[in-house]
């Protein structure tokens, strides 16, 4: 296969997969404050995204796939609110696993990954537009 063709699919596999990411994190942010509906339930858990590399043998090249969207198994964080439609029995409501402040660097890596992505599929079409003028000028 072509390099900078090669390139290009590495390249969409990795906007894809940080696509993929922006959603979940974005779907982490909409719910950092949606608690349980009942007393004592269990709020939103944060969701996480693993990345895996699959190798193409008939091209050689290494894309980028998710390989897992699963759920943030950390602590629920409580609060004293006795008044709350999901107070337990001793006024504390579970409160998401979502730090925002780690959601919005996910992000921006994410974003900064998807750009990076997107550059170098931008800079191999300007090479193959590049190497089509050139063959034409022949």
């Amino acid at each position: 296969m072509d390099p900078l063709t090669l390139s290009v699919g590495v390249a969409a596999s990795g906007l894809k997969a940080q696509s993929e990411r922006i959603r979940v994190v974005s779907e982490n942010l909409a719910n950092a404050q949606s608690t349980g509906r009942t007393p004592g339930s269990d709020p939103y858990q944060r969701k996480t995204v693993s990345f895996a590399s699959a190798l193409d043998a008939d091209s050689g090249g290494a894309y980028v796939r998710i390989q897992a969207v699963d759920v943030d198994a950390s602590e629920f964080p409580v609060e004293y609110d006795p008044t709350h439609q999901a107070a337990d029995e001793n006024g504390f409501v579970k409160l998401p696993n979502v730090n925002v402040l780690i959601e919005m660097a996910d992000m921006t890596e994410a974003n900064r990954s998807y750009e990076a992505n997107l550059q170098v599929i931008r800079q191999a079409r300007e090479l193959i537009s590049m190497t089509i003028d050139l063959m034409r000028a022949q």
